[in-house]
């Protein structure tokens, strides 16, 4: 195969998550009924909160918007995962969507977690901190944070030229795989990654673990049964979707593998662009009485 020119190549192969072709129509079904599943139970959510004026308190106004940016990133990703062919132009779209999404994701989970803080640890002070006005403040810092942050990768991706291979190891176009196939060297993008991915998730993992070390102390200084339940069955499903979403997220980008390790980036990311969507309804409603409760009212109302 001749050397094409660096602008002669404006399209990619995306491998996918399996080379077998008797692979594709079970894999896609699998994946329309979670996209399905994930669409209704984010959406069925925002309705939820919209539609129950008890729900109208920032805890809730979060997890909303948690819910909207998971029905964002799902959308971004799992329509055109078993798509092989994608232009250049299309490649940076959905990465830059793809980034603003995750970066979102991270800012909002720890602004949950701090919102579980003051709520646990200084509840007499919580209506005075957590205002209106300030939980506005923090979305549009974590919507503004997430543009900005895929702004400075999709900036520097454009200085990247593509003439050694139109194979992308990857089941959509994240920014790693294209580095890996670029012409140019990556060498300043990856320190871009690197950097600005770094100091987001050190800074917002830290957030999430110091407040829930506090909020445990404070947990285990009440001597009411009653009331350690309830907080531990709000923060348990914060840590755990907590935990599942940040692990995978550390290893792609911030100890981002070599190019032997296409396999493992690929199981990373699905679990954070696909499994996280469609389990955090369930994560969050399942171990959430307000929210079991508003749903009964739904329900019965409607019987």
């Amino acid at each position: 195969m001749e050397t094409k020119n660096a602008t002669e190549l404006t399209e990619f192969v995306l491998t996918g998550l399996t080379y077998q072709p008797d692979g594709k129509i079970p894999l896609f079904l699998l994946f329309l009924v979670i996209y399905i599943i994930t669409i209704m139970g984010n959406l069925g959510l925002i309705a939820l909160i919209c539609n129950d004026l008890q729900l109208h308190i920032p805890m809730y106004l979060f997890l909303g918007n948690l819910a909207f940016v998971d029905t964002w990133l799902s959308s971004t990703v799992t329509p055109r995962m078993l798509s092989k062919m994608i232009s250049l132009s299309e490649c940076k779209i959905q990465f830059f969507s793809f980034a603003i999404c995750v970066t979102t994701e991270c800012f909002l989970l720890a602004t949950m977690a701090y919102d579980r803080y003051v709520a646990i640890c200084k509840p007499l002070q919580y209506p005075v901190i957590i205002t209106n006005r300030l939980c506005i403040q923090l979305l549009i810092l974590s919507f503004l944070g997430g543009l900005s942050h895929a702004i400075i990768h999709n900036v520097f991706l454009l200085r990247l030229t593509f003439c050694n291979s139109v194979i992308v190891h990857h089941f959509y176009c994240d920014i790693i795989p294209l580095f890996k196939i670029s012409c140019t060297d990556p060498s300043i993008n990856y320190l871009m990654i690197f950097i600005f991915a770094g100091i987001i998730q050190v800074f917002t993992i830290s957030v999430v673990l110091a407040s829930y070390t506090l909020v445990l102390f404070t947990i285990l200084k009440k001597k009411s049964m009653q009331c350690i339940r309830k907080a531990f069955s709000t923060c348990g499903a914060h840590l755990l979707s907590v935990s599942l979403y940040y692990g995978p997220l550390l290893f792609t980008y911030v100890f981002s593998g070599t190019a032997q390790e296409n396999y493992r980036d690929v199981m990373d990311s699905l679990f954070y662009a696909v499994i996280i969507p469609f389990l955090n309804p369930f994560i969050y409603s399942l171990r959430n009485k307000k929210v079991i409760d508003s749903l009964t009212k739904l329900l019965n109302r409607n019987v």
